[in-house]
């Protein structure tokens, strides 16, 4: 008599060290304060800039080989080297000199290096080692809810790390916490700027622990040491099977549009909410707000790609994005934050709808890699809409100045943002155009996933 097969896909191990994994890796307690903690600790507003390009080109360097490395040297030994780095990273920030000047910048820089190559090593790994996990239980079928779910929790998981973060960064408000405590700690920012690093390392820890507990069976096919040649060989056969799988293509080719799109003008969300009036002291409860939408979107998602077309998931997508770039562009003082929840809400669906479409597909000795694929092509579009939007603003701001040469200052980064803002609008629509014409040409009577065919 055989046993009862497993019902719940919570029930393997692998599934809930991912769900956990995810959580502990992205919760990060300085996001709130992201920007003014590097700028508290002595660096520069170039420097800034310059260590956040770093961290994007390694992540653009790395992605792709840390897949294949995945797939071949196996996905647990990525993650567990994933959870080192994290750890190594957040403890070089904790112990960093406040003003020490070249020192400083240096601790910055490996940790921007590292934090990078984290992201490139976790990319498609912890993704690929639970839904294999499920695939061997033979409830593969059950992954959008496994989606759903980790996104919840990870929503739940950021709200906290949003709100916490950035009460603890607070003086004032842990000067309070310590007197009630009876600590008569004197508190200062260069003390409270170390707390949100502390906590985030804590996760950092956490995050290792997880990778270590997964379990990866043993490839009967592969009992020797892999080369790099056949990881490289990985590589190339994760690459032909995009190309050539019409479905695949055109997911990840979709997903790279609205990802390119919506996360350039995320980036500027701050600048958006002072342009329609919002008063940065709310900027920490927007961002906690936004996390929150992960609790509801992901369960509408997953209803939608298990009961919905591809086709029909894209046009929803597709209605949602033009109509809130669109309600954006003109800049609705307070009212302007209901489109940018809206584009929170539909980022969220499209990452969904993507994992869901590119795991069903892949091969299992090529998951990771195609899954990194889709996060350089993800990179790339967003790097290359970054370089655009910037050559739009410069270009601007030589013809704003020759009209008006008085503008400076905050003034002149306003009316700057508000006079680009229709690149998004209208960079999504042209790139949208030349996708369906893609997909028409595509159209491939194998392509029986229904997707834009």
């Amino acid at each position: 008599m055989h046993d009862a097969p497993v019902r719940s896909p919570f029930s393997v191990g692998n599934v809930r060290l991912f769900i956990a994994f995810r959580v502990f890796f992205t919760a990060r307690f300085y996001y709130p304060v992201f920007s003014i903690l590097f700028l508290d600790f002595g660096l520069t507003v170039s420097q800034f800039a310059l260590l956040n390009a770093v961290w994007a080109a390694v992540i653009v360097v790395a992605e792709v080989p840390s897949g294949a490395l995945a797939d071949t040297l196996g996905r647990k030994r990525l993650l567990v080297a994933t959870g080192a780095m994290m750890v190594v990273e957040l403890f070089l920030l904790c112990v960093a000199p406040i003003r020490g000047g070249g020192l400083l910048f240096s601790l910055f820089l490996v940790n921007r290096v590292l934090s990078g190559l984290a992201e490139a090593s976790a990319s498609g790994a912890d993704e690929a080692l639970a839904y294999d996990a499920l695939k061997r239980e033979g409830m593969e079928e059950a992954w959008g809810r496994v989606l759903e779910v980790q996104m919840r929790v990870q929503s739940v998981a950021f709200v906290v790390a949003m709100v916490l973060g950035g009460l603890v960064y607070d003086p004032e408000v842990m000067g309070r916490v310590f007197s009630f405590l009876g600590l008569g700690i004197s508190v200062t920012q260069d003390l409270t700027l170390r707390i949100p690093l502390v906590l985030t390392f804590g996760f950092g820890l956490l995050t290792l622990g997880c990778a270590l507990a997964m379990t990866e069976p043993a490839d009967p096919d592969h009992t020797e040491q892999p080369s790099t040649a056949e990881a490289f060989a990985k590589t190339l056969s994760a690459g032909r099977w995009i190309l050539t799988t019409s479905f695949a293509l055109k997911v990840i080719l979709a997903g790279l549009i609205f990802d390119g799109v919506m996360r350039m003008v995320i980036t500027l969300a701050s600048q958006y909410y002072r342009v329609i009036g919002i008063p940065e002291a709310s900027f920490g409860l927007i961002g906690a707000l936004v996390a929150a939408l992960g609790i509801v979107v992901p369960k509408i998602s997953r209803h939608m790609a298990e009961t919905r077309s591809p086709r029909f998931n894209l046009m929803v997508l597709g209605g949602l994005t033009l109509a809130s770039l669109v309600w954006m562009s003109f800049f609705p003082l307070y009212l302007g934050l209901a489109p940018a929840l809206v584009l929170f809400g539909a980022m969220s669906m499209v990452a969904f709808f993507v994992s869901h479409y590119l795991n069903r597909l892949a091969p299992s000795e090529t998951r990771a890699t195609v899954l990194s694929f889709k996060g350089l092509a993800y990179n790339l579009s967003y790097g290359f809409l970054g370089l655009f939007y910037a050559v739009i603003v410069a270009m601007e701001r030589r013809s704003l100045l020759s009209v008006t040469p008085g503008l400076s200052g905050q003034g002149l980064q306003d009316r700057l943002f508000m006079d680009t803002f229709f690149v998004f609008p209208f960079t999504f629509v042209l790139l949208m155009v030349f996708f369906l014409l893609f997909a028409i040409v595509k159209k491939d009577k194998n392509d029986h996933q229904g997707v834009m065919s």
